[in-house]
């Protein structure tokens, strides 16, 4: 009847869509925008959480959503913050026609006893389990939950749920199995979910029927500490899935495959790269799937794809894979048919401008790891490109670099690189030591950075934004940074 689709980091947050399908298949009616997933959920009138109080932890978009969630649920609200400056909730227009008298807010350094008071703790993904008064009220047995399993325990059982995590490409292979369910007009109830690994510290009864770790490189490490501790917290997401469930990951990835033998799943293994699961050619033009669980197999021709880059094609054997791996009534031909609509996400290897001189401005503000860019720069074929990195860097493995000269060999072939941002300046001293010969400037803002790449591009270029970095140094979000782009690009190019 409906399928939702959400990004776990947007898990509650406007952005989430419910899409109705009529009764004709194919037929369907996208709902307003809103909290639909928290909408959903809070159709289910059983008032399950009546007389508890719930500690939310985190009143950013997601966390208030959570109080939202709770609110429905029937629980009194201990809604805290950290910052003092948070917005409370009685003044967020947001809560209207929510009985904010069952909402105590709490905003400043988080008080031990107030946490001791709740039944139950959700955690923002922002919030760390270790924080002492946090680990102190879980060692005193109040559980804990991210916002993830706290949803988890509201979705009602005739939900199939296709969770999606790894380090890159969450998001597309996300939106492409939202897509290929959409287009096949899907009649049951399925939740299509980005998971992070922050929400996969506490995922409480997460149970998907279909889950996949695309991929494992350096990120989160300031806050995981170690590849191990990284790749183990991925695999929580396969942890009470059954023989009847799917769990998928690389074949060629020997961490993930041990950590995951590890993990205590009972799910049936599928692979990326190989039979059962998903195995592309190597030209990335044909995939071939196989469903361990259910014996469904497809042959796709990926050739119609108008997403940009190899690395889709193979998002989108993913999401092919994973949509099957459902269960619900998916054939081949209902694949084949979505893979000329399947689109991925704004700040993707987007194309946002091309000038008269044929220089196409890419905006790859979402590659914020080493790995991701690697990814983008390799997808810029038939033409050179002036690249755009910087911003600032995550913590890398091993000596204490940032990771960056591994870039070098993919960027000898292409114009320039113009460094920029907070990290900008370690990044060149690590591209010249590796023996980057290309020509390669530094500039402080990210406006001047872009003026100058826009300089070097010749007739025919791509200037390609894909910094490697987060955005928070000169930026809200990598969705801010990527708009800024593509506004600037225009200007630039006049």
């Amino acid at each position: 009847m409906a399928l939702l689709h959400s990004s776990s980091r947007l898990l509650f947050h406007t952005s989430s869509i419910l899409y109705t399908l009529n009764n004709r298949k194919g037929e369907k009616q996208r709902s307003s925008r809103g909290n639909s997933v928290v909408m959903c959920l809070a159709k289910d009138s059983r008032q399950d959480l009546n007389g508890e109080t719930v500690a939310v932890i985190g009143l950013g978009v997601s966390g208030r959503s959570v109080v939202k969630l709770a609110l429905s649920r029937g629980a009194n609200v201990l809604a805290l913050d950290s910052n003092p400056s948070c917005v409370p909730l009685e003044e967020d227009s947001g809560f209207e026609g929510y009985d904010l008298n069952r909402v105590q807010t709490e905003l400043g350094p988080h008080k031990r006893e107030t946490l001791l008071k709740a039944s139950q703790l959700v955690l923002s993904p922002g919030v760390p389990v270790t924080h002492p008064d946090i680990a102190a009220a879980i060692q005193a047995g109040v559980p804990a939950f991210s916002e993830l399993g706290f949803a988890a325990a509201a979705l009602p059982g005739n939900i199939k749920v296709a969770a999606v995590t790894g380090t890159n490409g969450k998001s597309t292979v996300t939106t492409f199995t939202s897509q290929i369910l959409r287009n096949a007009g899907v009649r049951t109830f399925v939740a299509v979910v980005e998971v992070s690994s922050y929400q996969l510290e506490l995922p409480g009864s997460f149970h998907p029927k279909a889950a996949v770790i695309l991929n494992l490189t350096p990120d989160h490490l300031e806050r995981h500490k170690s590849m191990e501790a990284y790749g183990s917290i991925k695999c929580r997401v396969f942890s009470r899935m059954e023989a009847s469930d799917v769990a998928i990951i690389p074949q060629s990835d020997v961490l993930l495959r041990r950590l995951a033998a590890m993990s205590g799943s009972q799910a049936t293994r599928a692979w990326m790269g190989g039979l059962p699961g998903v195995q592309l050619d190597k030209d990335a033009r044909r995939a071939i799937v196989v469903v361990p669980t259910t014996g469904v197999e497809a042959r796709l021709y990926l050739s119609s794809l108008q997403a940009v880059g190899t690395h889709n094609a193979h998002n989108a054997g993913t999401a092919a894979l994973l949509a099957l791996s459902l269960d619900v009534g998916l054939q081949s031909e209902d694949i084949q048919a979505a893979i000329p609509h399947l689109k991925a996400p704004p700040h993707r290897m987007e194309i946002v401008h091309q000038d008269d001189q044929g220089v196409v401005w890419v905006n790859d503000s979402k590659a914020t790891n080493v790995d991701s860019t690697s990814v983008g720069i390799r997808s810029i074929v038939g033409k050179k490109a002036v690249v755009l990195l910087g911003g600032q860097a995550k913590v890398g493995v091993g000596s204490g670099g940032l990771g960056f000269g591994v870039l070098v060999e993919s960027l000898q072939s292409h114009r320039a690189v113009v460094l920029f941002g907070a990290s900008g300046l370690a990044i060149e001293q690590e591209l010249r030591h590796a023996g980057l010969s290309i020509t390669c400037t530094y500039t402080e803002l990210f406006a001047d950075a872009v003026q100058l790449a826009g300089s070097l591009a010749q007739p025919g270029d791509a200037v390609l934004l894909s910094p490697g970095c987060a955005s928070f140094d000169q930026f809200k979000n990598f969705e801010h940074r990527g708009q800024v782009f593509a506004d600037l690009a225009k200007v630039v190019s006049t």
